[in-house]
């Protein structure tokens, strides 16, 4: 292993047999990617990641990097607390950065339905033992003097939280990966096959045998399936954020309402919403903030602030994924054929967790039944909902 590349150690308990003489081609170099190309490594696979571009060059790289263990559903809540765990262990100064800091969801004055969600959330994640409060707007004002609270009806208040730098969590676990011994195909784009398990290189044709395919590519991963023989239920849709100047050391705000979201960041905040219900193109979509969207967003960011002004710094677009439940596409579609996509854009918050858990199911470990991705046909029609919206319960 080379000086430049981070030793981690985690607990293994996730996996129940030895990796030593499996082959796996994991493709996709995003953050779960990176996560499950580690795990498998770790553990004696011969494993070999795949980027049609270089590590984190899709939607890892442009997510937000928002992490909390804000969910009432007990799968979503420990998959949620396994990750935010995952992330302190592994993070550091020779690795990447988390930050911890607390999570805050809010409904605003005359949203009746939201403010009624957000408290069963509460009174539900407590039930769990999920750490969080409710707390009312006059609390929420003595607890983050940054926040505007005046037209707040209930917030919910997340203390298993913090923020990173995407990128630099996805090229650390990369590197891990590659320090373990895995084989890292940047600038290599490939199509997968079946029967047996391989991914052919698209540039050559040459073809990579092996025991396990484990498709992780994003958006891109309808396409690569679908052009492999096995449609999957699951739609890309286009996102936007921004970064702006402004003083904000906590907490990071979901304004339900509003529906938008921002955090704190070292060039001063990030913020986000944007989302467009329509089906896109990984291939051709505008990389670029729409026109309009960077100024609206800051004059909302800053009505939801106390005494701060945001200028803006620079904006862009990403891509989700979207499925007809809402939950992701995770385990085996075929023999020796695995997928990890469809995460409403929580894909990379979850990625430490979903990671390990696809890396165990490889190896011969339980899948997660709930994200079992045969559980749709492929050809459903369904529209698309952003992963955030708290829907309103009148």
């Amino acid at each position: 292993m080379s000086d430049d590349q981070p030793e981690l150690a985690v607990g293994a308990d996730a996996f129940t047999r030895e990796g030593a003489g499996l082959e796996v081609a994991v493709v996709g170099g995003g953050a779960v990617g990176a996560t499950a190309a580690y795990d498998l490594a770790r553990e004696g696979t011969d494993v070999t990641l795949y980027d049609r571009g270089s590590i984190a060059s899709g939607a890892s790289g442009r997510a937000a990097g928002v992490c909390y263990d804000a969910f009432a559903a007990p799968l979503d809540a420990e998959i949620a607390s396994d990750a935010i765990e995952r992330f302190r262990a592994l993070s550091g100064d020779d690795t990447f950065p988390f930050v911890e800091c607390p999570y805050v969801w809010l409904a605003r004055e005359g949203d009746a339905g939201r403010a009624d969600a957000i408290r069963e959330q509460v009174r539900r994640m407590q039930e769990q033992g999920v750490v969080a409060l409710e707390a009312g707007p006059d609390e929420l004002a003595d607890r983050f003097p940054a926040i505007e609270t005046a037209d707040v009806a209930v917030a919910g208040i997340a203390g298993a939280a913090g923020y990173t730098d995407p990128a630099k969590y996805t090229a650390c676990l990369a590197a891990a990966a590659d320090g373990a011994g895995a084989t890292l195909a940047t600038e290599t784009p490939v199509a997968v096959r079946t029967d047996p398990p391989r991914v052919v290189h698209r540039t050559d044709g040459t073809v990579h045998e092996v025991d396990a395919v484990l498709v992780a590519a994003g958006a891109r991963s309808k396409r690569l399936l679908a052009d492999a023989g096995f449609p999957i239920a699951m739609k890309p849709y286009r996102v936007q954020a921004l970064v702006a100047e402004a003083d904000l050391a906590e907490p990071m705000v979901y304004d339900a309402t509003g529906d938008f979201y921002l955090r704190p960041h070292p060039d001063g905040l990030l913020a986000g919403d944007g989302t467009e219900t329509v089906e896109a193109d990984p291939d051709a979509y505008d990389r670029d903030a729409t026109p309009g969207f960077a100024d609206g967003l800051v004059d909302r960011v800053a009505g939801r602030l106390s005494g701060v002004a945001p200028e803006l710094d620079r904006a862009w677009a990403g891509l989700c994924t979207a499925t007809p439940d809402r939950d992701p596409l995770v385990g085996e579609l075929d023999a020796g054929l695995y997928v990890a996509t469809g995460f409403q854009g929580h894909g990379f918050m979850r990625a430490p967790a979903i990671g390990e858990r696809i890396a165990s199911e490889i190896l011969g470990g339980d899948g997660i039944d709930r994200f079992d991705p045969t559980r749709f046909e492929g050809d459903e029609s369904f529209d698309i909902a952003a992963g955030m919206t708290i829907e309103s319960n009148r």
